[in-house]
C-alpha cells in the first residue's frame, strides 16, 4: 500500500511538474554548470579546443580594472535607480489609492512602460535626448537642454537612470498598491477616531504594515538594475567614451568582442555572486524588519 501511494505521487509529481523541472534544467542549471567548466578554460567562443588553464581567468578578473571600474559605476546606478524608483512608485501608488478621479485609467498608463522592452525603450528615447530635448532647450533657451545628454558622460549616466525610473516605477507601483489595498480599514478608521493625521497614519500605521510591499519592490529593482545591458546597449552603447559601460556590457564585450569566453564568463560568475551577495542580504534585512513591524 505504502510502495503504491509513493508511486502515485512520483507519477503525479512528475506529469505536473516534471516538464517544468525538464526546462528549468536544460535552459537555467545545465548552462549555469557548463558556464562554470569554461571559466576554466581559455576559450575563445569559436574554435573547438577548450584548454583548462586553472584559475587563471579568475586571477585576471581582479587584474581587470575595466571590470571593477564597470562594476563600481553599476553599484552607483543601481543604489540611486532603485532608491528614486521606491520614492516615486510609493508616492504614486499613494496618490492613486486616495480615491481620485480616473485613477484606474492612470493606474495603467503608468503601468505602460514597463511593457516596453529595453532595446525599443533605449532608442526610443536616444532619440528624445539627442532630438526632442535639444530643440526644447533652444526653444526655451536652458543650457541643460541646449546639447544631447548621451554626448556628456554624467549626463548620459543619468539619462540612464532617468529612463530605468520611467520605466519601473509603473510596475513597482501596482505592488505598492497592492499593499495600500491590503492595508484594514477599520485600523485607518480608528487612528482617524483616536485624531491621527493623515501623515500620522502613514507614517506610524500604513509603512509598517506594508514592509512586505518594500521588500518585494526593492529585491526586484536591485536585481533587474544589476543585470541591465539592452537598455544600455541601446540608449548609450557605453558612450560616450566608455564612461556608461555597465558591468553586463563590460561581461558582453570581454566575451564575444575581445574573444575572450572564458574571462568573461568568469566575470559573469563574479558579477552574480554579487548580486546574489546584495539581493540575499537585502532580503533578509527587510524580512527582518517585517518581523520587527
Amino acid at each position: 500500500m505504502e510502495k503504491n501511494a509513493m508511486s502515485n505521487k512520483i507519477k503525479s509529481y512528475m506529469m505536473f511538474a516534471g516538464p517544468a523541472m525538464f526546462f528549468f534544467f536544460a535552459v537555467v542549471i545545465i548552462p549555469f554548470i557548463y558556464g562554470v567548466y569554461l571559466t576554466f578554460t581559455n576559450w575563445d567562443g569559436i574554435s573547438e579546443k577548450k584548454e583548462l588553464i586553472g584559475i587563471t581567468n579568475y586571477i585576471a578578473v581582479f587584474q581587470d580594472r575595466g571590470f571593477w571600474s564597470a562594476l563600481l559605476l553599476t553599484l552607483s546606478y543601481v543604489a540611486i535607480s532603485t532608491i528614486l524608483v521606491q520614492v516615486i512608485a510609493f508616492l504614486l501608488a499613494y496618490l492613486l489609492t486616495s480615491g481620485l478621479k480616473g485613477q484606474n485609467f492612470f493606474r495603467a498608463g503608468f503601468f505602460t512602460p514597463n511593457l516596453i522592452g529595453g532595446i525599443v525603450l533605449g532608442f526610443i528615447w536616444k532619440f528624445v535626448f539627442s532630438k526632442a530635448f535639444t530643440a526644447f532647450g533652444e526653444m526655451i533657451s536652458v543650457p541643460l537642454f541646449e546639447s544631447s545628454w548621451l554626448s556628456d558622460p554624467i549626463k548620459a549616466f543619468f539619462a540612464l537612470i532617468l529612463v530605468t525610473v520611467w520605466q519601473y516605477s509603473g510596475y513597482m507601483m501596482l505592488i505598492y498598491v497592492a499593499g495600500f489595498v491590503g492595508v484594514p480599514k477599520d485600523l485607518m478608521e480608528a487612528a482617524s477616531i483616536d485624531g491621527c493625521t493623515d501623515t500620522q497614519r502613514t507614517r506610524h500605521i500604513v509603512i509598517p504594515l506594508m514592509a512586505q510591499s518594500f521588500s518585494i519592490c526593492t529585491f526586484l529593482t536591485l536585481t533587474r538594475c544589476f543585470m541591465v545591458y539592452d537598455l544600455n546597449v541601446s540608449l548609450t552603447g557605453g558612450e560616450p567614451y566608455g564612461s556608461t559601460i555597465m558591468a553586463a556590457l563590460h561581461v558582453y564585450q570581454k566575451a564575444f568582442k575581445s574573444k575572450q569566453y572564458g574571462l568573461g564568463q568568469a566575470e559573469a560568475l563574479v558579477l552574480f555572486a554579487v548580486v546574489a551577495v546584495v539581493a540575499v542580504t537585502q532580503y533578509y534585512l527587510s524580512r527582518k524588519k517585517e518581523v520587527e513591524a
